[in-house]
């Protein structure tokens, strides 16, 4: 079997894996978070109304003259304590996380660490 379809199939299985448990309803959405080499971005979804209620990403025109490079932990940080600020000022208070296929480490964790310390609950 070709290596990167391989790879393909492990990616669907785990993201299917993590996200048959998750579901975001109207008192606890889900945050979703991807990421790509260059850039991470993230969604806080209701999946009862399929609305998105918040969003950012590293691509925004203000975060991105901010911060410069958008592929790095301090990225990360900085955009995990943004939709925080923006969940809390839209009446969200708790979470549920979906890492998506992404291992939690690296730029995933530290996305959920800073939302957790800008008083997000995951």
């Amino acid at each position: 079997m070709n290596q990167e379809k391989f790879i393909q199939q492990q990616r669907e299985r785990r993201r299917f894996r993590v996200r048959k448990n998750i579901r975001g309803t109207s008192a606890r959405p889900r945050l979703c978070v991807f990421r790509s080499n260059k850039n991470i971005s993230c969604q806080i979804i209701n999946d009862v109304e399929r609305k998105t209620l918040v969003s950012a990403s590293s691509r925004e025109t203000g975060l991105r003259d901010q911060l410069g490079y958008g592929g790095n932990v301090t990225a990360a940080t900085a955009l995990g304590r943004i939709v925080a600020e923006r969940a809390l000022a839209a009446g969200i208070q708790a979470v549920c996380f979906d890492r998506g296929h992404y291992k939690y480490h690296g730029r995933i964790a530290a996305l959920a660490n800073a939302a957790r310390e800008a008083g997000l609950q995951l």
